[in-house]
């Protein structure tokens, strides 16, 4: 099978294209034919050093991927040849991810894929809709009526943490840079804030008149955490995806609630996330579509930090 491949770690050059054996599910795993394949920010940390998550080259990298069961391994009741499927692969100690043409995966974790999407839009889904999922469902429990801080709104788990926000009834306050303020206001943003000119801080105690939001979700990382507790109201919550610099101590004396989120991967999470696609109540934002052999072209853009939504690779 055709597969992209890194033989080192290190930058988005690395990628060659080889011809790999095409593997074979084990008891409780499905082989899935690949039609695309979503891009993360983790798949770059990967690629530049993936030893922290046990790998070691060469390696196939890509957890997203959207597609149709191939073959079913011993055990497998729940899916049968030719299902449409997606999910997000294993990342620690996995080096065949979905960078390829075909992915065995444990069908614990994969989900039907919602016909109203396309294969396109569904490889878009799993890790950041998940993550969202976590983070404003699950974990920050966002209720009607409650005003949410999302720092960087644009990207893929931001886009779909605001519509998340939104079906929950809140009001969303989301920062992005001048380029994606349009982005924002597209995905209903009640107000957006650009972060190269204002202070998100300052604009969340205003429109909270002092008080400070309920809520606050962090995907971009750094000290925004920190720097957010003084616009965070008391008995409030912040979750994060990244690693928080800055003093944390205002927090416990404001009875904050502080959630770190590293995705696990699990079937009913996509089965909920599946439904409210198959409704249009939740729409990925997919920026760009490549082709497999262009994945460099894909890491540059993630290497920069500033993308809109995801970039697909068709396989």
């Amino acid at each position: 099978m055709r597969a992209m491949i890194i033989p080192r770690f290190g930058g988005p050059e690395v990628f060659e294209e080889c011809e790999v054996d095409k593997p074979t599910p084990g008891a409780g795993q499905l082989l899935v034919r690949v039609i695309a394949s979503g891009t993360n920010p983790v798949d770059a940390k990967l690629r530049a050093n993936g030893t922290w998550a046990n790998l070691e080259p060469p390696v196939i990298l890509g957890s997203d991927a959207s597609g149709v069961v191939e073959q079913v391994g011993a055990g497998v009741t729940e899916f049968k040849l030719g299902d449409e499927v997606f999910y997000t692969a294993e990342i620690f100690g996995n080096p065949h991810g979905t960078y390829a043409e075909y992915n065995v995966v444990d069908a614990s974790i994969v989900a039907p894929k919602p016909g109203k999407i396309s294969y396109l839009e569904a490889a878009a889904v799993p890790l950041a809709g998940g993550t969202a999922w976590e983070a404003i469902v699950a974990r920050l429990q966002v209720r009607p009526g409650e005003t949410v801080l999302i720092h960087g709104g644009a990207g893929g788990v931001g886009s779909f943490a605001i519509q998340l926000a939104k079906i929950a009834g809140a009001r969303v306050l989301v920062t992005a840079g001048p380029a994606n303020q349009t982005t924002l206001s597209e995905l209903g943003v009640d107000v957006p804030i650009d972060y190269k000119n204002d202070d998100p801080i300052q604009i969340a105690l205003e429109e909270t008149n002092g008080v400070g939001v309920d809520a606050v979700f962090d995907t971009v990382g750094g000290d925004l955490i920190s720097r957010s507790l003084e616009a965070t109201r008391p008995f409030g919550r912040l979750a994060h995806i990244l690693s928080v610099e800055g003093s944390l101590t205002s927090a416990y004396m404001k009875n904050l609630t502080l959630h770190g989120i590293f995705l696990t991967r699990e079937r009913p999470r996509l089965e909920k996330l599946g439904h409210l696609l198959e409704r249009d109540q939740l729409k990925p934002l997919v920026d760009a579509v490549l082709p497999l052999a262009q994945v460099q072209q894909a890491h540059e853009r993630l290497d920069s930090g500033h993308g809109r939504g995801k970039v697909v690779l068709k396989i």
